[in-house]
């Protein structure tokens, strides 16, 4: 590979890593806030499908670039992205305590009480959350690579699928648990909570499967690569 095309290749992943940085760093500000999406009527547990938390919408697309990076950059690129996004997650997580320690104002749009209502328990939320999704995460990354030296680089989608399910039904029991823990949630909605936001993420692995095929096949056309062969970056 020319060195042109090895600084394409890297300006890429610096571009997948920061939007998995966003993805992962907004989830964590916005998880409080909860929606529904009913495309039939049934329920699980007493928990309508889909009644889940804002934050699971960017969250599976952090899923989609490790698989992606792991596809195409190999397992260290991979796992290099996910320690970012804890010190991300951190530097975060320091400037909301910094921004809840300072006094608002009198006229101040957001005051004290909304500021902390929105943003109180995010700080220790987000603390445990990372620690359950660096372990999902790592997860997710041995997994996709077991298979793919099982496959020898064939049957994308099993990888794919395989790791994300597991690796998200562990992140979705633990976060959820940790929502009940901290009183977010009450404990009557943990099992529904679990099993709706589970399959939600399910559905939504499924639906990305097409886009890690065509931006598996868009680097290899570009980069000339052979099936299971990876870029090493400068």
């Amino acid at each position: 590979m020319s060195l042109k095309d090895k600084l394409l290749a890297q300006r890429i992943y610096f571009l997948l890593g920061g939007l998995f940085i966003t993805s992962l760093v907004v989830s964590n500000l916005i998880f409080q806030k909860f929606f529904y999406w009913h495309p039939f009527e049934a329920e699980i547990f007493g928990s309508k499908l889909f009644e889940i938390s804002v934050g699971i919408l960017p969250y599976p697309i952090t899923f989609l670039i490790t698989d992606l990076i792991s596809e195409i950059y190999g397992k260290k690129r991979a796992n290099d992205i996910v320690v970012v996004g804890i010190f991300a997650s951190l530097f975060s997580l320091l400037i909301i305590y910094t921004a809840s320690s300072v006094p608002a104002t009198e006229w101040s749009y957001v005051d004290d009480t909304m500021f902390n209502k929105v943003f109180g328990n995010t700080s220790l939320a987000v603390f445990a959350s990372m620690i359950t999704y660096l372990f999902a995460q790592f997860v997710d990354i041995q997994i996709y690579h077991f298979w793919k030296r099982l496959t020898k680089g064939k049957h994308l989608w099993l990888r794919n699928n395989f790791s994300t399910w597991f690796s998200q039904f562990i992140d979705t029991f633990t976060i959820v648990s940790l929502l009940c823990t901290f009183g977010i949630i009450d404990w009557d909605n943990f099992a529904g909570l679990l099993i709706s936001g589970f399959i939600f993420k399910v559905l939504v692995a499924l639906l990305d499967t097409p886009f890690l095929y065509l931006g598996v096949y868009l680097f290899r056309k570009r980069f000339k690569l052979k099936l299971n062969e990876e870029i090493n970056l400068l």
